[in-house]
């Protein structure tokens, strides 16, 4: 089998691509994640989930690279990861009560070919009117600063929804499952 690369280092995305028991390696993208003017959500999600799997494809000739990224929105409105206390309870602020959209692009690059299909997978989060002491109880508990718009649905953050509305539980965890199975076997790859 060829060798597969993750080119992350998200705990979340490598947690998830560990389900599908098929042997891989994590490389560091070293990636500009600012959205290009006028580019919309999911647009900025499938650029940067390319660009990740050729940032590190010189490093692994031969392999197939996983690229992915996500971009959560309202709008032309993005919360990406916030990187502090302050700045996560600021999210949860403007996001509470309000239906989110996060656009979980993934990439195969097949460094043989070149060839790299991107699939984007969005999901729509409802988040549940907030009071302040709740935003500031889970941050504290779950400390979820790095991670798009604040909220880890996967553990405590399940608390802050009235619902998730996708094809792929997986994608808002940070690695759209579905979608990158599909690539997979189109590049050859047994996924079972």
């Amino acid at each position: 089998m060829r060798k597969i690369v993750l080119a992350s280092t998200s705990q979340y995305r490598r947690e998830l691509l560990q389900r599908l028991a098929i042997p891989f390696e994590t490389d560091r993208p070293e990636t500009d994640e600012t959205p290009l003017p006028d580019e919309v959500p999911a647009a900025t999600a499938m650029r940067l989930a390319v660009e990740k799997a050729r940032a590190v494809a010189v490093r692994h000739p031969g392999a197939l690279i996983i690229g992915s990224d996500q971009v959560a929105s309202v709008g032309a409105e993005r919360f990406g990861k916030p990187g502090s206390v302050e700045r996560a309870i600021a999210q949860l602020h403007q996001m509470s009560g309000r239906a989110i959209t996060f656009h979980t692009a993934v990439c195969l690059l097949d460094t043989q070919t070149g060839n790299a299909p991107v699939i984007c997978a969005p999901t729509d989060v409802g988040f549940r009117q907030l009071s302040a002491a709740e935003i500031e109880r889970y941050v504290a508990r779950e400390l979820p600063l790095d991670c798009a718009g604040s909220a880890k649905s996967e553990a405590l953050g399940i608390t802050l929804l009235d619902y998730i509305r996708g094809d792929d539980p997986n994608a808002l965890v940070g690695l759209p499952l579905i979608a990158l199975c599909k690539l997979l076997r189109d590049a050859g790859v047994q996924t079972i």
